[in-house]
This record gives C-alpha cells, structure tokens and sequence, in this order.
C-alpha cells in the first residue's frame, strides 16, 4: 500500500485522502461519502476516529463495500485496529511525550497486525497547535507543537526518519481553526526524505493547492465530509484538482 501511496505521489504531484469518521455518521452515510469522494478523485479514504464509540466493523464493511479505492486503517489506538482494511496508519505520536501513543499502543496492536497481516505504515504523528482545543488533543493527553516554530517540526521529523518511520504526518486536528502552516510543511518538507502528509483545517482548494505547493506529498480533508452532503461532490472535485498537480 505504502507503494501504492508513493506511485499515486509520483503519478499526480500529490495524493488526495479523505478521512471518514465512524463516529459522526451512520454506516450507510460513510458509504455514500466514501463513494462520493472516489468519484471526485481521492485516492484513498482513512478510516477512523479519536474516540470510537461505535462498532466499527459494520460501518467499515459497508464503506469499504462502496468503493474500488484502497481504505487505509486510520486508529486513535490498538482497540480501533480494522484488520479487513488494506493498510494501517501505524501513528507515534512522536510530538508528544505520552508513552501510550509513542510506544504502548503499538505493542498492543503488534500481534493482530502480525496476525492479520495487514500491512503497517510506520508514521511520526506531530500535533500542530490549531487555534482551538481538537478533540485529539483532548484524547491524547499531549500538547500541540506551536505553529510559529517549524524548527521544532523539523527536529521531530529528522528524529522519526533517523528511527526509521516511513511518512510523517502534520496535524492540525479535527475542528482546528486554522490549518498546519506553510512554512512549517515547507521546513519539514525540505529536510527529510520521507513523504509528508498534511491533515486539519484545509476546507478549500486554494489551502490544500498551498501545502502542495510547500511540500506536502499527501493532503488529508475530513471535516468538510462531516457537514451537508449538497454541494459536497463537487467541492470534492475541486479540491482533488487542487491537490493533484500532474
């Protein structure tokens, strides 16, 4: 998958993902936005949430069931592991200093992954400061990095490719008021050589085509899936054609 990703990446400038929550909308809902999003071009939806109060294992059938487009496992921890999906977001959160998400977590999910084999993407998750309290934030225990200071992403990020992660991931979170800065996707983006995925806040075309242009190989939309499905088809479009720059 990890593969697949790269080759989208090489093929089109960037990738468009489009995360898909369990939690904020019912099993058949999912489907048909995940079908509305392959159609406007997403070249892969995640899956996933940071609280998981739903079953998954329904929702995710019948998202998965509606789409011919790979369906990454996106979890908040080892109990939200999909082993049906094609790939999962092996997320550290490498930003923060929560021995759960960093290390603990994982181990939890390291025999199911072994078991299913469902192929890991080893990811350093890095929470940018937002402009509002997100509800990872809030689950996670840890603090967000400060959106005026890219050296201390840069830092993590060189951390996470010397460890031997394969992609790194800039978050603003879900309901962030502003997205991850440019210079920061830009900073990041210029002193590693691991693709770098961009996720939170980006609601137009115009900001998703901005952290493109810094950098970003992957620009992840979320919120926007979760509000009136009228008109959302074609903003889809507009924002994959933003993204992909080939």
């Amino acid at each position: 998958m990890l593969e697949y990703l790269l080759e989208v990446r090489a093929q089109r400038g960037a990738g468009f993902l489009v995360l898909l929550d369990p939690d904020r909308l019912a099993p058949d809902e999912l489907a048909r936005r995940a079908a509305l999003a392959a159609s406007a071009g997403a070249d892969a939806i995640l899956f996933g949430t940071s609280l998981m109060m739903s079953r998954n294992t329904v929702a995710f059938r019948s998202l998965k069931a509606a789409v011919d487009i790979p369906v990454i496992c996106f979890p908040g921890g080892a109990g939200q592991m999909v082993p049906e999906a094609d790939a999962i977001l092996l997320l550290s959160m490498i930003s923060g200093r929560n021995p759960e998400l960093l290390i603990g977590e994982h181990v939890k999910a390291a025999p199911l992954i072994k078991e299913s084999g469902i192929e890991p993407i080893s990811t350093g998750y890095m929470l940018v400061e937002s402009g509002s309290l997100t509800s990872v934030e809030y689950m996670s225990f840890t603090r967000p990095m400060p959106r005026h200071r890219p050296d201390i992403a840069v830092a993590h990020a060189l951390a996470a490719e010397y460890i031997g992660m394969k992609t790194v991931y800039l978050e603003a979170g879900s309901g962030a008021q502003e997205s991850v800065p440019v210079e920061m996707v830009q900073a990041v983006a210029e002193n590693i050589s691991l693709p770098v995925i961009v996720g939170g806040g980006i609601r137009d075309p115009q900001s998703a085509r901005a952290k493109v242009e810094a950098g970003a190989a992957f620009v992840v939309v979320g919120q926007l899936m979760e509000g009136e499905a009228a008109g959302l088809g074609a903003h889809l479009q507009a924002m994959g054609a933003a993204v992909h720059s080939k």
